[in-house]
């Protein structure tokens, strides 16, 4: 039996490299261009749906009709193609530095293009698409190839590394999409279809069983500060290429995003994982109308009530136990304190820290809920007034986000990426006290790259800072053309 070392989570990046140079930056679309109308509203005014019927045509045992689920899925489910920037590092010797530098050589590329490849699902049918963040993630262009082969570029709306969700769009309309289901309905033991492109198949699928529900693999949370891990498992089989895919009921129905796999070997080894649509449809509102995340925070640090580090007086099999509080969050202005355990959120049982994020996670900051929480053996509820990563309750669009920890930044002017030769970056406009000022950081100095992953602009320097922990590398660059590193911790 395999230990947890054994037991590799992997991304399905499905990444194929190549050795030329990538052209162009990030492709982004202006949100404030589309409707205003949420994903229920048009799935509801735009189409109407069969319901789930038994027919004596299916060759199929009586109640398990896998064929209807099939046929009306694989013509909303869609191929990626995505052209990654990729930094590249390589030595020289000190000859090549001096031709470099001062005979204006090139000798190598700073950048190559990488190519990866993944699924998607139409969600409307005039082409809003949902996929996994990492499929698309660093994108210089993407395509979308549709179950008859029809071909389209498409633009990003948005995307939330925290729960691996991206929305992108192509330009077109009338097309076949996938109904959006209740993935709190879904029961362990159903049977359910995952249909995607693995090994660039187009329209495969699978079948298999929901294994658990609300599972934990540290695969967002171990990157991502507010990573959102309540995954959907299941066996049907899923590989490389999968992800973004869809993970639906028997009546056709979108449950999940399929976006990992356990595995030892890189493919597939008995069980894969989705993101709950429940969770899917609230981050593409968002993205839509917002073109960022309204992420609502309880502000607690939890473990789950069977953490051998707690205390031994405990008696609880389910729920989470509260180990800490943010000053001024939703939870300490509710009064919950440390050593509070958390056992309902809206009336819905918490087993563990997965369900609490998910369950938070679906709400926006300025929304109330109603907390369960035990004290001393006594069981208590209050209301709690959510807020937002900054620990206010505003809603931040994406082209307002430039604030952070006491820092100011803009975007880079065309005039200023033509002069130093850049593609985009965050633009320092002004320091005040705190971590920026502490590590040097100047006006005036572009932040080209965080953890060498390139920054487009102020709003994506603030998402992708957001969701990382520990110690982060900055790169950029100075208005003269100096290039500078800083080394900053982030929480």
């Amino acid at each position: 039996m395999m230990n947890k070392k054994q037991f590799i989570l992997g991304v399905l990046l499905a990444s194929l490299l190549s050795a030329s140079l990538v052209v162009g930056g990030f492709i982004y679309f202006n949100p404030t261009q589309n409707s205003n109308k949420s994903f229920d509203e048009i799935q509801g005014s735009n189409a109407k749906f069969s319901s789930y019927v038994n027919t004596d045509d299916y060759n199929v045992p009586e109640g398990i009709n896998f064929i209807y689920a099939a046929e009306k899925v694989t013509k909303g489910v869609v191929h990626i193609k995505a052209e990654v920037k990729q930094n590249v590092q390589r030595s020289r010797s000190p000859f090549e530095e001096f031709f470099r530098e001062y005979h204006g050589g090139s000798t190598y590329p700073k950048e190559r293009q990488a190519q990866s490849s993944g699924s998607g699902v139409i969600i409307s049918p005039d082409g809003y698409i949902v996929t996994n963040n990492h499929v698309v993630e660093n994108a210089s262009k993407i395509e979308v190839v549709l179950w008859d082969n029809r071909e389209y570029s498409a633009d990003v709306i948005g995307t939330d590394p925290n729960s691996d969700v991206a929305l992108i769009k192509i330009d077109e309309n009338d097309l076949n999409f996938v109904e959006f289901g209740n993935s709190d309905n879904t029961q362990i033991g159903e049977w359910v279809l995952a249909v995607g492109n693995p090994f660039n198949l187009t329209s495969t699928v699978t079948a298999g069983i929901v294994s658990a529900k609300a599972r934990s693999i540290n695969i967002l949370s171990g990157r991502n500060r507010y990573g959102v891990e309540s995954f959907i498992q299941t066996d049907a089989a899923v590989n490389p290429g999968n992800s973004g895919g869809a993970l639906v009921n028997l009546k056709g129905e979108l449950i999940g995003v399929n976006t990992a796999i356990a595995t030892p070997t890189g493919s597939y080894a008995g069980y894969s994982f989705a993101v709950p649509s429940t969770l899917v449809e609230k981050v593409v509102n968002d993205l839509k109308e917002y073109g960022i995340v309204q992420r609502a925070i309880l502000g607690v640090s939890i473990v789950d009530v069977n953490d051998p580090r707690l205390p031994e007086d405990i008696n609880l099999n389910n729920g989470v136990y509260v180990s800490g509080l943010t000053p001024g969050s939703a939870a300490e202005e509710a009064g919950i304190q440390k050593g509070d355990v958390i056992v309902e959120i809206e009336g819905t049982e918490v087993k563990n820290v997965a369900e609490l994020q998910e369950l938070v996670a679906r709400n926006s900051p300025g929304d109330k809920i109603s907390v369960t929480y035990i004290r001393e053996g006594k069981e208590q509820t209050v209301n709690a007034t959510l807020k937002n990563l900054q620990n206010s309750m505003e809603i931040v669009k994406a082209d307002e986000a430039k604030i952070l920890d006491g820092a100011t930044f803009q975007d880079v002017s065309e005039e200023d990426m033509e002069a130093l030769n850049i593609d985009g970056g965050a633009k320092v406009v002004d320091v005040q006290k705190g971590k920026w000022q502490e590590i040097g950081l100047k006006e005036g100095f572009i932040i080209t790259a965080i953890d060498k992953v390139n920054i487009a602009n102020a709003a994506e320097l603030i998402r992708v800072l957001q969701t990382k922990r520990g110690g982060v590398l900055i790169e950029g660059v100075y208005p003269d053309g100096t290039k500078a590193y800083f080394g900053m911790g982030v929480q």
